[in-house]
């Protein structure tokens, strides 16, 4: 079985609206985007904001890309109806990134530099204003004060909501601060006249609790409601804002965040805090997670639990560190040594990072193994106004604790017993009679040391099967189900996971609204990765034509199934690499041509 839900309507195009903001570093262009995402939220509506800026430590050019409706919303935008130019600098950087059309109205500084020639060829409608010039009226101002309220007065967004956000996202800088950006967002508004008709006229808000978050801190808000007490990192780039969140908030709930000097000194941090009966975490990125692997074999060795959340950027090597691409799946599924059984998830969209985060460290702590939690740059660093997740109780999430053992005689206590669940009793440090050996060599039952035949094929098979037996409930994965009858001759199925889901799920349903009965797609987004439930995959992929949609070359997810024979032969691969990812637009017309072409 799997989490069935139905195919949600598209979102009209009305009903949808994007916004872009770029500039050099410094000129405040990340700013305008949260504080326009906050104001949005205020209003009572929906948006998702996501970020682009080069790989350097500091400073640097950056542009933010929001899609905005009153609707959830969880996908990049498919075009740019509004883009505001701080100035020019480096704009080629973000120029694949910023899909602009004859449509596309653009307001940039007049004092600065012209339009780029892809800007002008791209036929939008490009609007100099006296920013720079205007800014001189108010003394301490600055200019993205001045673009923001040029952006509300295009967009008829009020007063109110803006005043509340600038309150929510600057006073932490003192009210004086707050008043000094209203007004120049006031100023900022007469250098505009008003739409004559405002984008957001037919919108309907709602009053609803919404959450305001980025994956990253999804995932972090997930493992602390599960009960995190450690969590051990080395900083590197899209995974450090999980720890960054986690700080202040572990220190309050009687925990603690270290950072260690290299990756795998946090892996052997969260070992030993494990090991001493305290839930424990680290955060990395592909880089990070390949100088873990020999720490992450200790702790499948050793059966304790230890979660690891990766973040996937664009690689190999240092690649793209600030761009976000599926590329390390396998990597997370066979990248340690010897037989290394482990857990693998990965939430399908940022609100339910949270429960499928708590659920990754409950399985870690319930199973005694390793579990990595994977996301990616998109998911990890987006901010959304979203709906909580419906996932409170994800499998059982609060119940996934660790079974504790309390011998009552050291010749009894057998830590690593051949129990029916292949799960043994666990005891904490300083439980008398408690006492075991946990290290990386084969053991016996008790924990000594073992090079026999018999004990480590006995473990091995313990190890794997307290993982494949385990009932992980219906969520392993959501299903989305054509509104198709049984006699439909034609099936399609599309599979995807991770970020890549949200894309799909807007584009299903754009195409199942135009098409007949037997041309429309059902969908399947994986949550449990590994262990797979091949199974349950056989049997949903029956009698459909299959495809998997992934961001990376080589169709890592696509292979991976077909070698796990939890696929049809027939079945196609839709795979690119990043760091351009799919849009919903884009992958309705490759379902409408692949319906066309009959394959």
């Amino acid at each position: 079985m799997t989490a069935t839900a139905s195919i949600p309507a598209p979102i009209p195009a009305d009903h949808r609206l994007s916004v872009s903001i770029s500039g050099a570093g410094g000129a405040g262009a990340v700013t305008v985007g949260l504080i326009l995402l906050e104001a949005f939220g205020k209003a009572g509506f929906y948006g998702a904001m996501t970020r682009s800026f080069g790989p350097q430590i500091r400073g640097g050019e950056s542009a933010v890309f929001l899609n905005l409706s009153d609707q959830p919303i969880e996908t990049l935008p498919e075009a740019t109806d509004l883009h505001l130019a701080l100035d020019w600098k480096n704009f080629e950087r973000f120029a694949d990134e910023i899909p602009l059309t004859s449509d596309t109205q653009i307001f940039y500084d007049d004092s600065r530099e012209k339009p780029p020639q892809g800007v002008v060829d791209s036929g939008a409608d490009c609007t100099p204003l006296p920013l720079m010039t205007t800014l001189k009226q108010i003394q301490g101002g600055r200019v993205n004060m001045l673009g923001l309220g040029v952006i509300a007065q295009r967009l008829g967004l009020a007063d109110t909501h803006i005043e509340q956000a600038l309150q929510k996202t600057l006073g932490r800088k003192g009210e004086e601060a707050v008043w000094l950006s209203m007004e120049t967002v006031r100023l900022g508004q007469t250098l505009v006249e008003a739409a004559k008709r405002s984008p957001l006229q037919n919108w309907q808000p709602t009053d609803k609790p919404r959450w305001h978050l980025s994956g990253n801190e999804a995932c972090a808000i997930g493992a602390l409601r599960g009960g995190l007490k450690l969590a051990a990192a080395y900083p590197i780039t899209p995974a450090t804002d999980i720890v960054e969140y986690l700080a202040p908030r572990m220190e309050k709930l009687g925990g603690q965040v270290l950072i260690a000097e290299d990756e795998l000194a946090a892996m052997n941090m969260v070992i030993g805090g494990s090991f001493g009966g305290q839930p424990s975490m680290t955060a990395t990125s592909g880089p990070g997670l390949a100088l873990m692997t020999e720490a992450m074999g200790l702790a499948i060795a050793s059966e304790t639990p230890a979660l690891v959340i990766t973040v996937m950027r664009g690689g190999p090597s240092t690649g793209i560190p600030t761009k976000s691409e599926q590329t390390d799946l396998n990597q997370i599924l066979y990248g340690l040594h010897g037989e290394a059984p482990h857990i693998v998830v990965a939430p399908l969209n940022v609100s339910e990072s949270v429960p499928v985060t708590q659920w990754a460290l409950g399985l870690a702590e319930r199973l005694q193994t390793l579990v990595i939690l994977a996301t990616d740059q998109h998911l990890g660093q987006s901010r959304l106004i979203c709906d909580p997740s419906p996932f409170e109780d994800m499998a059982e999430t609060r119940g996934l604790t660790r079974l504790l053992a309390h011998p009552n005689d050291p010749a009894d206590y057998q830590r690593y017993a051949l129990t029916e669940s292949g799960v043994s009793p666990l005891t904490q440090p300083g439980i008398e009679h408690g006492a075991y050996t946990a290290d990386g060599l084969e053991h016996t039952e008790t924990g000594l040391p073992s090079s026999s035949a018999s004990d480590h094929s006995a473990q091995t098979e313990k190890r794997a099967r307290k993982l494949t037996e385990f009932d992980y409930g219906d969520d392993w994965a959501t299903y989305l189900p054509a509104a198709q009858s049984e006699a439909s001759k034609t099936k399609r199925l599309i599979i995807t996971w991770g970020s890549s889901f949200e894309a799909c799920k807007q584009a299903v349903a754009r195409h199942n609204a135009e098409a007949k009965k037997d041309e429309q797609f059902s969908l399947l987004g994986l949550r449990l990765l590994m262990p797979l439930q091949s199974k349950a995959l056989r049997q949903l992929c029956k009698g459909h034509k299959v495809y998997v949609v992934e961001q990376n070359a080589s169709g890592q997810l696509f292979h991976y199934l077909l070698s796990e024979q939890a696929l049809p032969k027939s079945s196609q691969s839709i795979a690119r690499s990043g760091p351009i990812l799919f849009t919903p637009g884009e992958l309705a017309s490759t379902l409408r041509r692949l319906t066309k072409e009959g394959k």
